[in-house]
């Protein structure tokens, strides 16, 4: 592995390298790349970062990302709040949304269960799904995890939550292909899938 010498240089690359996708080469790349900016833009990114880390928290209600206490759409009277779809991240409630075609509410999970990565459905949001749907205003639940082991896996162990509570629980018809993540999928392609969703109970 070559040493730079110069220590903030080494530091600034192993921060990148820990962002998930980042592999050595990226990180040197993007580290190179903020040396090369004028300090006010490298101030500029740095600002932006940490104003979103101070200021974003979790939506009181799905978990969404936000920096009020209610996210967009959990503030809109005009969503139909008999229907969540659950996701796994922010990232791939803004790819649905952008089909125009669902009109209920979201609930994130921020994550997926994962045992070969310590991660257990305790570390996810199902607690705070399972609350929103003791309300009885919630009719039917729509899984929108990934079509990857974890996806499925998660999408299983909330059927199965849900099975004895009398809801319709269905899962995205997966036009999308196996292995891959919702936000990279494109908008026809979303919209068919959860035109086409089936029951999983």
């Amino acid at each position: 592995m070559m040493d730079y010498g110069a220590i903030p240089l080494k530091r600034l690359i192993e921060q990148f390298e820990r962002m998930p996708g980042i592999g050595r080469k990226t990180a040197q790349r993007l580290a190179f790349y903020v040396l090369g900016l004028p300090v006010e833009e490298a101030k500029g990114i740095a600002d932006a970062i940490l104003d979103a880390c101070e200021h974003i928290r979790k939506c009181s209600v799905c978990c969404n990302l936000t920096e009020n206490e209610l996210c967009v759409i959990c503030g809109n009277p005009s969503r139909d709040r008999s229907q969540i779809c659950v996701v796994e991240d922010a990232q791939d409630l803004l790819a649905i949304e952008k089909t125009r075609e669902y009109k209920g509410v979201y609930h994130v999970l921020h994550g997926a269960i994962s045992p070969l990565d310590g991660v257990g459905p305790e570390q996810l949001t199902v607690k705070e799904l399972l609350a929103r749907i003791q309300t009885g205003e919630v009719k039917e639940v729509i899984l929108a995890t990934n079509s990857d082991v974890e996806g499925e896996t998660t999408a299983m162990y909330i059927a199965k939550l849900l099975s004895p509570l009398g809801l319709s629980v269905s899962r995205l018809a997966y036009g999308l292909p196996v292995g891959s993540d919702l936000q990279y999928a494109d908008e026809v392609t979303l919209s068919r899938a959860i035109e086409g969703r089936r029951s999983m109970l």
